[in-house]
């Protein structure tokens, strides 16, 4: 059986590389990247680029093509998946400060300091050793997704506040080997490189992140349990390709669940794991004041009467 090869594609990659006008580039890039046909989302900083952009086959490849033509991409790696459609609505090039916010007083630079490399199958033997503690260095509702099985969920609800949990409980990794992971691999290599300077003496991390050790031939995801959490219309994408083990939990009721949906009040925004009889039930609102909340989105989206909505109310949310 010859399987149907999909029209699109997504790619994600990112390059820690000196830019030195972002704003300029920002600019330009955008207009190349519509120019293409491409959607997605691009960050630009003076420390390099961090993106992921969806389009078709001819569409990425002449992108890949561009990019790779320019020295300081040339040696970009770029993760690829297919995909039946656009995974984006629109195309974004932004400027900022940092690819990943982590605010640091004396900032890191990846290709002076940084965790070493593992590759899938390294990892995958070394997180089963008992003198080792993985990290996972992404935000609470990634994790809450999908994650390494065993793996530590530092109690931090962004990026920029891991290295602070990680100082107040720095005697859980006393004598400790470190791995660490993300999605893609770009927030890694800036916390490995922090936790070096911290004075952690073994510290890796892995390499291309969760999307390429999904992709590995002979580790075919294994010991990643859930999915593994996207910033695109996909949401979450499979990495085990041995077994599916569900982690999420529904934000009402508990049950197993990897729907995510988010709260209707906007300005509370929150995302929830949800089924759809619950979104319906407590109209897609994580608290009693989200679903009280005069701009609730779920009541005029559905065009709920005073009486539907105040029977509704009436179920208690946690």
């Amino acid at each position: 059986m010859v399987l149907e090869k999909k029209e699109y594609r997504v790619l994600l990659y990112y390059n820690y590389v000196t830019i030195d006008n972002p704003e300029e580039f920002a600019q330009e890039h955008l207009v190349f990247c519509k120019e293409l046909g491409l959607k997605g989302r691009i960050l630009v900083a003076k420390e390099g680029i961090n993106g992921t952009v969806s389009g078709t086959i001819e569409q990425t490849d002449a992108y890949i093509k561009a990019m790779k033509s320019d020295y300081r991409f040339e040696d970009m790696e770029f993760k690829i998946d297919e995909a039946d459609e656009h995974a984006f609505k629109k195309m974004h090039v932004r400027p900022r400060k940092e690819l990943v916010t982590l605010r640091l007083e004396d900032d890191i630079n990846p290709r002076q300091t940084t965790g070493k490399y593992l590759d899938s199958k390294t990892f995958f033997e070394q997180m089963q050793s008992e003198d080792t503690v993985v990290i996972d260095a992404r935000n609470d509702y990634e994790y809450e997704l999908g994650h390494f099985r065993g793996a530590i969920k530092p109690d931090i609800e962004t990026f920029r506040d891991l290295p602070e949990w990680i100082r107040q409980n720095k005697e859980q990794f006393a004598d400790k080997k470190i791995l660490t992971y993300c999605t893609g691999g770009i927030r890694c290599e800036k916390f490995s490189g922090w936790l070096l300077k911290e004075g952690f003496e073994d510290v890796a991390q892995l390499h291309g992140g969760i999307v390429t050790y999904g992709k590995d031939p002979e580790v075919k995801g294994q010991l990643w349990d859930g999915q593994c959490y996207v910033f695109d219309e996909r949401i979450g994408v499979p990495i085990n390709r041995v077994e599916h083990v569900i982690v999420g939990r529904d934000y009402f009721t508990n049950e197993p669940c990897e729907r995510y949906v988010n709260c209707a009040n906007p300005e509370c925004n929150k995302q929830i794991l949800c089924s759809e009889e619950n979104e319906h039930l407590y109209m897609r609102s994580c608290s009693h004041e989200c679903r009280t909340h005069p701009r609730n989105r779920y009541i005029a989206e559905h065009g709920l009467t005073d009486e539907e909505a105040a029977e509704r109310l009436k179920i208690p949310v946690s």
